[in-house]
């Protein structure tokens, strides 16, 4: 029985070429018309027909066909696809997403166990963007605490969707930066393992294995990782991943999916960097050696799909999330200087955790509708997400006979014990109007609505809550000029919301939520060889909100304005070579009013450069492929007094972090179908360069070295 085809129509509107790989193909597939049960094996279409496509379970897209594909969406949109990833050779997500149009990375440590990125400007410490995974949210708090504390392994891996302007409304609740979706493989039949080996001693084994029924209806498929480094600046990490997924259909238009994974990582990592003097000297060494951060997290998502007739389709997935967090680091000394009157770091036999745990429960449920309304063409998508978080934030104490096993100190056991919680609800309803064969409008709404609650499990008594409800509009339209090239443009109401430590006991003056209106106004297309898209984009935000969890500043910290431009292009060389380039420009980022700590009105915002432009020259001819790729990063200031000179006194807080550039080669050659072997150079000039500051000067990575195969059974 074939699956039924719907969704798709869109009368006389051109559909814009998109530069895909296998993966997009075969969620095209995959949508549009399956054999068999329509669940586990595509059609050979002509342009997949030397192999098959990958099988894609039911899952929710940020971009897809209907009503949320590129043609269709007022904003900018950018897909990596598995081709692209490969040729990258990422080390991590960060390394996929810093080439990205818009993004700015602010990296902590060579593996990115933790992330800082900004989009268009937004500051990269304060994570104004919703981070999927299929769909589902994966970062450890949203409404009740950090964010940044998992960052999604990419072994496992194989696409990206990064989404701006109006239509990221639909996956809130953070939408002032969009939303980044991460695509997980589901394996082919068979068994494949990867390995790779490269500097500091790093080691990576990954695992897959893949079946299918005999009559293709249900389908099973396993990645595990399972790497180790002693790490850039003897960072050493130890990382396990694990990805089970399962599927099968329900009849001829029911479709069920289920996937677990599994996340571990043991570090030497830590807040602590280099004073000037030991970074200017070229240093190498771990400025806290003994600090830890361990990350422990599980995860269950279970997808639905029902076609309902042929212009409707409901798409349901429940899931759940525990992670924790144990951040272990040795008090200092604060009194301990160098000849130069500077402190230094002189650690004591204290040891504190910063330790949290986070639970999350939640379901999100779509339906997809094509109507006739008005008489012309619409299609409509209504969405309702009801989600629990909790996050139990400790301060045990220990010493350095007995490091993380907690006991009493000065007579302190626990320093902190707390329970932030939150229930959120939000709605959203968006219908697409085609008005003509070219021009369509597509008006949509989002209501968040949630109660944050603390409590103080030391000193005891009830919680203190706090209640918000934000009404969040949005209008876009598309114009398709010609076949090579659609005008867009949008305008919203965006959100980010304040976690629990900045709306209670935060001076007993609960923020306002954060909010933005934010503009944007782009083309896109390709024509024979070209392929190119360009955005001019404004957010006006009203009150910029702490995004610690613990209120210790003023959380209502005022309005604040980004402008920029971004663009990207696509040139298809002679001979098998291909030239990709992508810029972007953010001439204000700044604060609109005078804030404490010497903030200014007309200050650049922190961690929001001016300027970033990536460059990437790759040639493919039969088994060979290598690519060549610059990264250009303009200076920004660590903090948003605009102190220019790096204060050793503030511990290296504050100060300008010069601009910096990197260059990547990466090569990969395939011996026959079924073995590869790969290898990379990152930092290929060995650039010596700060990439962030906190609590002294981090580091970027020195050159490092990578070399792996591939092998298919």
């Amino acid at each position: 029985m074939a699956r039924k085809t719907i969704l798709g129509r869109r009368s006389g509107v051109a559909q814009m070429p998109v530069r895909t790989g296998k993966l997009a193909l075969a969620v095209a597939v995959a949508i549009s018309g399956m054999a068999g049960t329509g669940t586990v094996k595509a059609e050979e279409s002509d342009a997949a027909s030397e192999e098959r496509a990958s099988v894609v379970l039911p899952r929710i897209d940020v971009v897809a066909p209907g009503l949320t594909d590129v043609s269709a969406t007022p904003g900018a949109v950018t897909i990596v696809t598995e081709d692209e990833i490969k040729e990258t050779r990422p080390r991590s997500t960060e390394d996929v997403l810093r080439r990205v149009p818009g993004m700015y990375i602010k990296r902590e440590d060579d593996s990115a166990i933790v992330t800082n990125y900004g989009v268009r400007g937004i500051p990269a410490d304060q994570y104004k963007t919703t981070v999927l995974e299929d769909g589902v949210p994966v970062q450890p708090g949203i409404f009740v605490g950090n964010q940044r504390y998992y960052n999604p392994r990419v072994q496992r891996m194989d696409g990206v969707e990064i989404l701006r302007g109006a239509a990221s409304l639909r996956y809130g609740p953070a939408s002032s930066g969009g939303v980044i979706n991460y695509q997980t493989r589901t394996p082919d039949d068979g068994l494949a393992v990867t390995g790779t080996v490269g500097s500091w001693n790093t080691r990576e084994v990954t695992v897959e294995a893949g079946g299918s029924s005999p009559s293709g209806d249900a389908l099973f498929g396993l990645v595990v990782t399972d790497a180790s480094s002693d790490g850039w600046m003897d960072k050493e990490w130890d990382m396990t991943d694990v990805m089970i997924k399962v599927g099968s259909a329900i009849g001829d238009n029911q479709f069920l999916g289920a996937k677990f994974s599994y996340y571990e990582n043991d570090a030497a990592i830590s807040y602590r960097g280099y004073f000037q003097d030991a970074f200017d000297a070229g240093a190498t060494f771990n400025p806290a050696p003994d600090d830890r951060f361990e990350t422990e997290r599980t995860a269950f998502d279970v997808n639905h799909e029902w076609d309902i007739n042929p212009d409707m389709r409901l798409k349901t997935v429940a899931y759940w999330m525990e992670t924790s967090r144990d951040y272990w680091r040795f008090n200092v000394d604060g009194t301990t200087t160098n000849a130069d009157g500077h402190t230094v770091w002189n650690f004591t036999d204290i040891l504190e955790g910063r330790n949290r745990d986070f639970e999350r429960i939640g379901v999100d449920s779509r339906l997809f509708l094509n109507h006739s309304a008005f008489g012309i063409n619409n299609t409509a998508e209504f969405g309702l997400r009801y989600m629990e978080e909790e996050m139990h934030d400790t301060r045990p104490r220990a010493t350095r006979a007995a490091p993380r096993s907690p006991i009493a100190v000065d007579g302190q056991g626990l320093r902190r014990d707390r329970l932030d919680s939150a229930k959120s609800w939000a709605g959203f309803a968006e219908n697409r109007f085609d008005v003509t064969d070219q021009l369509s409008v597509t008006a949509g709404l989002r209501v968040e609505t949630y109660e944050q609650k603390r409590k103080d499990r030391q000193t005891g008594g009830p919680a203190d809550t706090f209640s918000n409800t934000e009404f969040l509009p949005g209008l876009g339209a598309t114009y398709q000029l010609n076949p090579a090239l659609q005008f867009y443009g949008s305008v919203y109401r965006a959100f980010q919301p304040p976690v629990v430590g900045s709306v209670i006991g935060a001076d007993d003056a609960p923020t306002d939520a954060e909010t933005s209106v934010n503009l944007e106004l782009g083309m896109r297309g390709a024509t024979g060889p070209w392929n190119y898209e360009a955005a001019a984009f404004q957010m006006d935000f009203s009150n910029q909100v702490d995004p610690g969890i613990s209120g210790i500043r003023n959380p209502n910290e005022g309005s604040a304005l980004i402008q920029g431009l971004e663009a990207a292009m696509g040139y298809d060389l002679p001979a098998g070579f291909r030239l990709d380039g992508n810029v972007t420009w953010v001439p204000t980022a700044e604060f609109r009013e005078d804030r404490v700590g010497g903030i200014a009105a007309g200050n650049r915002l922190p961690y929001s450069p001016e300027w970033v432009a990536n460059v990437a020259l790759s040639y493919e001819q039969g088994p060979l492929k290598t690519a060549l790729m610059y990264n250009y990063t303009g200076s920004v200031f660590g903090t948003g007094d605009n102190r220019r000179e790096i204060d050793p006194e503030n511990h290296g807080f504050s100060g300008l972090v010069p601009s910096h550039y990197t260059v990547d080669l990466t090569a990969s050659y395939d011996f026959n179908p079924r073995f590869a072997v790969f290898g990379a150079v990152k930092n290929l000039t060995d650039e010596r360069y700060i990439a962030g500051l906190r609590q002294g000067i981090y580091a970027g990575p020195e050159r490092s070295f990578e070399i792996g195969a591939r092998y298919e059974f």
